[in-house]
């Protein structure tokens, strides 16, 4: 009998002992998986970045001009009338002379220039004198901007310089011009220097008054690494990221050029195909393991 309980008692040991060896053998498992951080990653791209100067202005056709007559009298016929095209020195409309004792002979109110009358003021029947204006003629197939700039950006601003002009009246689509005039004089009050902007405008789409936001292009790159500011931490020059490899952080130094929105320039550090931590880098340190969620495209 007594052999038998000490079998027992042996047995029930040999089975606390297992089962402690086995608890023990799950537990670094569970453990390890638990020291798994996770992060989300985003892979840095080669592609082209430009940074850019944001402004807003007023569209003006190339050359506009108020048209008035020659002289005194009354309007008997309008030539032109709205939106009608116009060559230099044709007549708009056309005057009865208000003076005594000359031989009737109708006065030709002409435009200026070539272009197209963006409005008539007058009625046939109106008096007019060399101080009325009967008509606003502009030249179109061009438009321009007119900015002030300041004192800091000039050294970036220079003639033939591309420039994207948005206007809200067609959304996102973008005009191209380019930088045709800068001021050499700097405004002492302001710290600013006018230039202007040329746009062509062959089918008149942009219209003189429209306002405008126009992006000055000051540097571009082509082809370069560009990672996302959320990956960035640290302070100028010291700035660093967390690369993911072999499922664990390294922390890596780099040097940063140009922005463009939330894209930032490498100019060292990365070669261009590294993931890159962009969420959970606050709880990471050099070679921890990590749990990795791929930014989804």
């Amino acid at each position: 009998m007594l052999s038998k309980r000490k079998n027992k008692i042996i047995i029930f040991g040999l089975i606390l002992v297992l089962g402690i060896l086995f608890g023990c053998q799950k537990a670094p498992e569970k453990e390890s998986q638990l020291e798994r951080i996770p992060v989300k990653v985003s892979k840095v791209k080669l592609q082209d970045i430009s940074e850019t100067i944001d402004y807003v202005g007023n569209i003006k056709a190339n050359e506009e001009a108020v048209v008035y007559p020659k002289v005194s009298g009354k309007i008997i016929e309008k030539v032109k009338e709205y939106n009608a095209p116009v060559k230099k020195f044709e007549a708009i409309a056309y005057i009865d002379r208000d003076e005594t004792g000359l031989k009737f002979e109708k006065a030709p109110v002409e435009s200026p220039l070539n272009g197209v009358v963006g409005r008539v003021f007058v009625d046939i029947g109106t008096k007019v004198t060399p101080a009325t204006a009967v008509a606003f003629v502009v030249d179109m197939d061009k438009v321009k901007i007119s900015l002030d700039i300041p004192e800091k950006y000039l050294g970036s601003i220079f003639l033939e310089q591309a420039a994207k002009i948005k206007v809200d009246a067609f959304g996102d689509e973008e005009f191209q011009g380019k930088v045709t005039k800068i001021s050499p004089v700097v405004d002492l009050n302001t710290r600013t220097a006018p230039i202007e902007i040329t746009i062509d405008n062959p089918r008149h789409r942009l219209k003189s008054g429209m306002f405008a936001k126009v992006i000055l292009i000051i540097k571009e790159k082509k082809n370069v690494p560009v990672i996302l500011k959320e990956a960035l931490f640290g302070k100028e020059p010291d700035i660093y990221v967390f690369v993911i490899e072999n499922n664990k952080a390294v922390l890596k130094k780099i040097s940063l050029g140009i922005r463009q929105g939330p894209y930032y320039e490498v100019t060292k550090g990365l070669e261009g195909s590294e993931n890159i931590v962009i969420v959970g880098q606050q709880r990471l340190f050099e070679g921890a393991a990590v749990l990795v969620d791929e930014e989804k495209k």
